[in-house]
């Protein structure tokens, strides 16, 4: 479920100015939720799993956006309540300010989508060992990387220039967050940019499908989520 119990309460004023920065998009957001109810969550019999379909239109890529940004945030609340052995001073800064910026991009998309937002993620961080750094930071990579793709991705699949515009400022921080984290993982090396995530070629990030995104995060919840419904 989404965890908020655990989260350190993110400064007022750092939530106003996201919001004021988004003020157009919330606005438009808020009106149209109330007319794009059509996602769905239902358990699944006999299973304890419930599965939530994302919507359609430019409200279910934003519930796409919250699903993923409801999965970063609980992932670095848990390593914030539970720092890896040897964690340093300088590493616990950079992580704690990344779990606000993504408790931030949650709160956000919850509030601005209303009614319309899904319901809160149960996520399952079972394969990742809060006690050991490789873990640790081998999973921020693969969540960073991923939610940069995944917005590259969506990008074009958004119809109002309002959520693009939104989408692009979000993505650019997450780029940050993947940079910071390749670095934490291979400080002598250039991996923050390396050819593994950055094409020589034509020296930009990879952007992936909504379907794919899934896919590869549907491991690390336990909600079922499904995108039958979004824009192709």
């Amino acid at each position: 479920m989404e965890n908020t119990t655990k989260d350190r309460p993110v400064q007022s004023a750092e939530r106003r100015l996201f919001l004021r920065y988004a003020g157009v998009a919330t606005g438009a957001i808020l009106i149209q939720s109330c007319v794009d109810k059509d996602y769905m969550t239902t358990p699944i019999p006999g299973t304890g799993v419930t599965t939530v379909d994302l919507g359609s239109g430019d409200i279910g890529i934003l519930n796409y956006a919250y699903a993923l940004e409801q999965l970063e945030a609980a992932f670095y609340t848990q390593v914030i309540a539970t720092p890896y052995t040897g964690m340093t001073d300088t590493e616990k800064t950079m992580l704690t300010e990344i779990r606000d910026h993504e408790i931030i991009h949650r709160d956000f998309f919850k509030a601005a989508l209303g009614a319309g937002a899904i319901a809160g993620l149960e996520v399952n961080f079972s394969a990742i060992n809060f006690t050991d750094r490789a873990s640790v930071l081998g999973a921020a990579k693969t969540f960073e990387d991923l939610g940069v793709a995944a917005y590259n991705g969506a990008g074009k699949l958004i119809k109002d220039v309002n959520y693009l515009a939104l989408a692009g400022k979000i993505v650019s921080v997450e780029a940050r967050h993947a940079a910071a984290i390749r670095s934490l993982l291979s400080p002598k090396t250039a991996s923050f940019a390396g050819d593994d995530v950055v094409a020589p070629a034509t020296g930009l990030d990879p952007a992936m499908a909504p379907l794919a995104v899934l896919t590869a995060a549907q491991p690390f919840v336990k909600t079922t989520i499904t995108a039958a419904n979004l824009p192709k």
